[in-house]
């Protein structure tokens, strides 16, 4: 993802500002790993994404208050495939630490299986995470959903109210 400021509208709400940037911010984020996939990537080259991967969930935590409970899905997938790329950065890392101090087959073990990481990372890409209609699932949610963090407090109050009454209601008809 490139580095880039969110340019915030102060005249308009966290809510409307959420709609109107993070779909862009996450369209930013898939055409950036897809682009980097195009070419053959030593595991190492990874981090690279994992790293946008982490500035891409850290900045949609920061909008919980205004999404509601479909938001988590959405990080949850993004935290998985952060998960997958943090796999091949261990052993990534483990190889460049253990360097001389291991013969060549720790070292070739380490290789074969920071490969077959990326490989699951790949494929949980192509598969999963940007499946068919995948992009427009994150895009679409993000700018149809977003609430003033109140609207969403009073929504929850009104359910809380709501709620018991229904339940006596129903209880008185049985």
């Amino acid at each position: 993802m490139p580095n880039r400021k969110i340019q915030w509208d102060e005249q308009r709400s966290v809510a409307v500002n959420a709609r109107r940037k993070l779909p862009s911010l996450v369209a930013d984020y898939f055409r950036e790993v897809r682009e980097f996939l195009e070419k053959e990537r030593e595991p190492k080259e990874l981090h690279r994404m994992r790293l946008a991967a982490k500035r891409l969930r850290y900045t949609l935590e920061l909008f919980r208050p205004c999404y509601g409970p479909r938001l988590e899905q959405r990080l949850k997938a993004l935290k998985e495939l952060q998960d997958l790329l943090g796999d091949v950065n261990d052993v990534v890392a483990s190889s460049a630490l253990l360097g001389d101090t291991v013969d060549d087959g720790v070292q070739d073990y380490l290789r074969k299986r920071a490969e077959g990481k990326a490989t699951q990372f790949r494929e949980h890409w192509k598969e999963s995470f940007d499946a068919p209609g995948r992009e427009a699932w994150w895009t679409g949610y993000l700018e149809r959903s977003a609430r003033t963090p109140a609207w969403r407090a009073r929504k929850q109050v009104v359910k809380v109210q709501a709620g018991p009454a229904r339940a006596e209601i129903a209880s008185t008809h049985s």
